[in-house]
Protein backbone atom coordinates (compact mmCIF):
# COMPACT_ATOMS: atom_id res chain seq x y z
CA UNK A 1 0.00 0.00 0.00
CA UNK A 2 2.62 2.25 0.37
CA UNK A 3 3.91 2.04 -3.24
CA UNK A 4 0.70 2.89 -4.15
CA UNK A 5 0.17 5.82 -1.71
CA UNK A 6 3.37 7.20 -2.98
CA UNK A 7 3.14 6.98 -6.76
CA UNK A 8 -0.75 8.88 -5.91
CA UNK A 9 1.13 11.61 -4.15
CA UNK A 10 3.64 11.92 -6.79
CA UNK A 11 0.85 12.46 -9.30
CA UNK A 12 -1.24 14.85 -6.97
CA UNK A 13 1.53 16.89 -6.74
CA UNK A 14 2.64 16.87 -10.25
CA UNK A 15 -1.08 18.24 -10.81
CA UNK A 16 -1.13 20.81 -7.94
CA UNK A 17 2.07 22.14 -9.55
CA UNK A 18 0.77 22.63 -12.73
CA UNK A 19 -1.32 25.50 -13.26
CA UNK A 20 -1.59 25.81 -16.93
CA UNK A 21 -2.74 22.05 -17.08
CA UNK A 22 -5.52 22.74 -15.02
CA UNK A 23 -7.12 25.83 -16.36
CA UNK A 24 -5.96 24.42 -20.12
CA UNK A 25 -7.84 21.60 -19.32
CA UNK A 26 -11.37 23.78 -18.16
CA UNK A 27 -11.39 25.12 -21.75
CA UNK A 28 -13.63 22.72 -23.53
CA UNK A 29 -15.86 21.55 -21.02
CA UNK A 30 -16.59 25.17 -20.62
CA UNK A 31 -16.63 25.89 -24.14
CA UNK A 32 -19.18 23.39 -24.73
CA UNK A 33 -21.38 24.27 -21.53
CA UNK A 34 -21.55 27.51 -22.08
CA UNK A 35 -21.60 28.52 -25.83
CA UNK A 36 -23.72 25.12 -26.89
CA UNK A 37 -25.77 25.40 -23.51
CA UNK A 38 -26.76 28.76 -23.96
CA UNK A 39 -26.66 28.75 -27.70
CA UNK A 40 -29.25 26.29 -27.88
CA UNK A 41 -31.48 26.68 -24.62
CA UNK A 42 -34.10 28.29 -26.10
CA UNK A 43 -34.40 25.97 -29.16
CA UNK A 44 -33.89 22.93 -27.69
CA UNK A 45 -36.54 20.88 -25.79
CA UNK A 46 -36.10 17.98 -24.07
CA UNK A 47 -38.35 15.31 -24.31
CA UNK A 48 -40.54 13.80 -20.94
CA UNK A 49 -38.68 16.37 -18.57
CA UNK A 50 -39.45 19.82 -17.79
CA UNK A 51 -35.16 20.96 -17.28
CA UNK A 52 -33.96 23.10 -20.03
CA UNK A 53 -30.87 22.45 -22.19
CA UNK A 54 -28.19 23.35 -20.15
CA UNK A 55 -29.59 21.14 -17.13
CA UNK A 56 -29.13 18.30 -19.67
CA UNK A 57 -25.70 19.26 -20.84
CA UNK A 58 -24.16 19.78 -17.32
CA UNK A 59 -23.96 16.08 -16.58
CA UNK A 60 -22.23 15.33 -20.47
CA UNK A 61 -19.63 18.00 -19.89
CA UNK A 62 -19.01 16.74 -16.27
CA UNK A 63 -18.38 13.33 -17.61
CA UNK A 64 -16.46 14.72 -20.65
CA UNK A 65 -14.04 16.74 -18.80
CA UNK A 66 -13.54 13.37 -16.49
CA UNK A 67 -13.04 11.38 -19.71
CA UNK A 68 -10.44 13.27 -21.11
CA UNK A 69 -8.55 14.19 -18.08
CA UNK A 70 -8.17 10.39 -17.37
CA UNK A 71 -7.35 9.27 -20.54
CA UNK A 72 -4.38 11.64 -21.05
CA UNK A 73 -3.20 11.07 -17.51
CA UNK A 74 -2.09 7.58 -19.38
CA UNK A 75 0.93 9.42 -21.02
CA UNK A 76 2.44 9.95 -17.80
CA UNK A 77 3.61 6.22 -18.34
CA UNK A 78 5.46 6.89 -21.69
CA UNK A 79 6.67 10.20 -20.13
CA UNK A 80 8.51 8.49 -17.33
CA UNK A 81 9.71 5.85 -19.75
CA UNK A 82 11.57 8.37 -21.69
CA UNK A 83 12.85 9.83 -18.60
CA UNK A 84 14.18 6.84 -17.11
CA UNK A 85 11.73 7.09 -13.80
CA UNK A 86 9.60 4.13 -14.85
CA UNK A 87 13.19 1.99 -15.01
CA UNK A 88 13.75 3.04 -11.67
CA UNK A 89 10.27 2.53 -10.34
CA UNK A 90 9.83 -1.19 -11.64
CA UNK A 91 13.39 -2.72 -10.42
CA UNK A 92 12.30 -1.93 -7.19
CA UNK A 93 10.64 -4.41 -5.26
CA UNK A 94 7.11 -4.01 -5.15
CA UNK A 95 5.01 -5.38 -7.76
CA UNK A 96 3.88 -3.62 -10.90
CA UNK A 97 0.27 -4.11 -9.97
CA UNK A 98 1.25 -1.69 -7.26
CA UNK A 99 2.44 0.71 -9.32
CA UNK A 100 0.16 0.48 -11.65
CA UNK A 101 -2.84 1.22 -9.27
CA UNK A 102 -0.96 3.82 -8.21
CA UNK A 103 -1.07 5.36 -11.24
CA UNK A 104 -4.62 4.82 -11.79
CA UNK A 105 -5.65 6.47 -9.02
CA UNK A 106 -3.65 8.99 -9.01
CA UNK A 107 -4.86 10.06 -12.65
CA UNK A 108 -8.01 9.03 -11.40
CA UNK A 109 -8.05 11.44 -8.67
CA UNK A 110 -6.93 14.75 -10.93
CA UNK A 111 -10.14 13.58 -13.46
CA UNK A 112 -12.46 13.17 -10.39
CA UNK A 113 -11.16 16.91 -9.81
CA UNK A 114 -11.39 18.47 -12.67
CA UNK A 115 -14.75 17.32 -13.34
CA UNK A 116 -15.86 18.56 -9.74
CA UNK A 117 -14.53 22.03 -11.05
CA UNK A 118 -16.58 21.94 -13.86
CA UNK A 119 -19.95 21.47 -11.69
CA UNK A 120 -18.84 24.10 -9.27
CA UNK A 121 -19.07 25.91 -12.37
CA UNK A 122 -22.52 24.51 -13.32
CA UNK A 123 -23.86 25.70 -10.06
CA UNK A 124 -22.54 29.33 -10.42
CA UNK A 125 -24.04 30.00 -14.54
CA UNK A 126 -27.36 28.08 -12.60
CA UNK A 127 -27.48 24.52 -12.33
CA UNK A 128 -29.97 23.25 -9.40
CA UNK A 129 -29.15 20.07 -7.67
CA UNK A 130 -32.14 17.81 -6.79
CA UNK A 131 -31.03 17.18 -3.90
CA UNK A 132 -27.86 16.75 -1.30
CA UNK A 133 -27.81 12.99 -1.91
CA UNK A 134 -27.62 13.68 -5.40
CA UNK A 135 -23.94 14.97 -5.34
CA UNK A 136 -22.87 11.34 -3.80
CA UNK A 137 -24.29 10.01 -6.16
CA UNK A 138 -22.59 11.88 -9.19
CA UNK A 139 -19.89 11.68 -7.29
CA UNK A 140 -19.80 8.06 -7.50
CA UNK A 141 -19.98 7.95 -11.07
CA UNK A 142 -17.64 10.27 -11.86
CA UNK A 143 -15.00 8.13 -9.54
CA UNK A 144 -16.00 5.12 -11.80
CA UNK A 145 -15.58 6.70 -14.90
CA UNK A 146 -11.90 8.42 -13.75
CA UNK A 147 -10.81 4.81 -12.87
CA UNK A 148 -11.68 2.94 -16.22
CA UNK A 149 -10.57 4.99 -18.05
CA UNK A 150 -7.38 6.30 -16.62
CA UNK A 151 -7.01 2.42 -16.71
CA UNK A 152 -7.67 2.01 -20.28
CA UNK A 153 -5.20 4.89 -21.15
CA UNK A 154 -2.68 2.99 -19.08
CA UNK A 155 -3.10 -0.31 -20.94
CA UNK A 156 -2.73 1.79 -24.16
CA UNK A 157 0.31 3.81 -23.14
CA UNK A 158 1.94 0.80 -21.81
CA UNK A 159 1.98 -0.74 -25.62
CA UNK A 160 3.52 2.92 -26.77
CA UNK A 161 6.96 4.43 -26.94
CA UNK A 162 5.99 8.14 -28.45
CA UNK A 163 3.95 10.35 -26.78
CA UNK A 164 2.30 11.84 -30.41
CA UNK A 165 1.28 8.55 -31.38
CA UNK A 166 -0.64 7.77 -28.18
CA UNK A 167 -2.09 11.03 -28.94
CA UNK A 168 -3.40 11.04 -31.85
CA UNK A 169 -4.65 7.11 -30.64
CA UNK A 170 -6.46 8.65 -27.53
CA UNK A 171 -8.18 11.33 -29.91
CA UNK A 172 -9.61 9.01 -32.29
CA UNK A 173 -11.40 6.52 -29.75
CA UNK A 174 -12.18 9.24 -26.80
CA UNK A 175 -13.91 11.70 -29.51
CA UNK A 176 -16.28 8.70 -30.58
CA UNK A 177 -16.41 7.58 -27.31
CA UNK A 178 -18.14 11.10 -25.86
CA UNK A 179 -19.99 11.75 -29.14
CA UNK A 180 -21.99 8.39 -28.66
CA UNK A 181 -23.02 8.79 -24.92
CA UNK A 182 -25.85 11.10 -24.82
CA UNK A 183 -23.83 13.90 -23.32
CA UNK A 184 -25.19 16.15 -26.06
CA UNK A 185 -28.58 14.98 -26.91
CA UNK A 186 -31.45 12.53 -25.40
CA UNK A 187 -30.78 8.98 -26.48
CA UNK A 188 -34.66 8.25 -26.43
CA UNK A 189 -34.77 10.50 -29.77
CA UNK A 190 -32.05 8.42 -31.49
CA UNK A 191 -33.01 6.21 -34.41
CA UNK A 192 -32.28 2.48 -34.00
CA UNK A 193 -29.03 2.00 -34.97
CA UNK A 194 -27.54 4.84 -33.73
CA UNK A 195 -29.09 3.81 -30.10
CA UNK A 196 -27.94 0.58 -30.54
CA UNK A 197 -24.47 2.28 -30.89
CA UNK A 198 -25.10 4.66 -27.96
CA UNK A 199 -25.94 1.55 -25.81
CA UNK A 200 -22.64 -0.44 -26.37
CA UNK A 201 -20.79 2.87 -24.78
CA UNK A 202 -19.76 2.44 -21.46
CA UNK A 203 -19.79 6.66 -21.11
CA UNK A 204 -23.24 6.59 -21.56
CA UNK A 205 -24.01 4.64 -18.50
CA UNK A 206 -21.71 6.99 -16.31
CA UNK A 207 -23.36 10.44 -18.20
CA UNK A 208 -26.40 9.02 -17.34
CA UNK A 209 -25.52 7.93 -13.80
CA UNK A 210 -24.35 11.74 -13.20
CA UNK A 211 -27.10 12.74 -14.73
CA UNK A 212 -29.74 11.04 -12.51
CA UNK A 213 -27.87 12.10 -9.63
CA UNK A 214 -27.77 16.11 -10.93
CA UNK A 215 -31.00 16.27 -12.03
CA UNK A 216 -33.14 13.24 -10.64
CA UNK A 217 -33.80 12.18 -14.21
CA UNK A 218 -32.28 9.79 -16.33
CA UNK A 219 -33.01 8.01 -19.73
CA UNK A 220 -31.65 4.71 -18.53
CA UNK A 221 -31.45 2.47 -15.36
CA UNK A 222 -29.51 4.01 -12.40
CA UNK A 223 -28.49 0.77 -11.21
CA UNK A 224 -28.16 -0.39 -14.29
CA UNK A 225 -25.67 2.17 -15.32
CA UNK A 226 -24.14 1.28 -12.11
CA UNK A 227 -23.47 -2.15 -12.58
CA UNK A 228 -22.16 -1.35 -16.46
CA UNK A 229 -19.94 0.80 -15.51
CA UNK A 230 -18.80 -1.17 -12.41
CA UNK A 231 -18.01 -4.28 -15.00
CA UNK A 232 -16.33 -1.95 -17.16
CA UNK A 233 -14.16 -0.56 -14.20
CA UNK A 234 -12.98 -3.79 -13.34
CA UNK A 235 -12.25 -5.29 -16.85
CA UNK A 236 -10.33 -2.09 -17.82
CA UNK A 237 -8.45 -2.28 -14.62
CA UNK A 238 -7.54 -5.91 -15.63
CA UNK A 239 -6.81 -5.22 -19.06
CA UNK A 240 -4.46 -2.18 -17.72
CA UNK A 241 -2.45 -4.64 -15.41
CA UNK A 242 -1.90 -7.23 -17.54
CA UNK A 243 -0.25 -5.10 -20.29
CA UNK A 244 1.36 -2.89 -17.57
CA UNK A 245 3.21 -6.05 -16.56
CA UNK A 246 4.46 -6.64 -19.88
CA UNK A 247 5.89 -2.71 -20.10
CA UNK A 248 9.51 -3.40 -21.96
CA UNK A 249 12.24 -0.88 -20.13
Amino acid sequence: MDIIATIWLRSMKRYIRSKSRIIGSLGMPVFFLVLLGFGLNAVVNIPGTEANYVGFLVPGIVAMSVLFTSVFSGIQIIWDKQFGFLKETLVAPVSRLEIMLGQTLGGATTAFIQGLLILVFSLIIGLTIVSAGGFLIAFGFMILIGIAFTSFGIAIASRMEDMHGFQLIMNFIIFPVFGLSGALFPIDTLPVWLRSLTLADPLTYGVEGIRYGLTGTSQLDPLLSFGVLTAFTVAMIGAGAHLFRKVQI
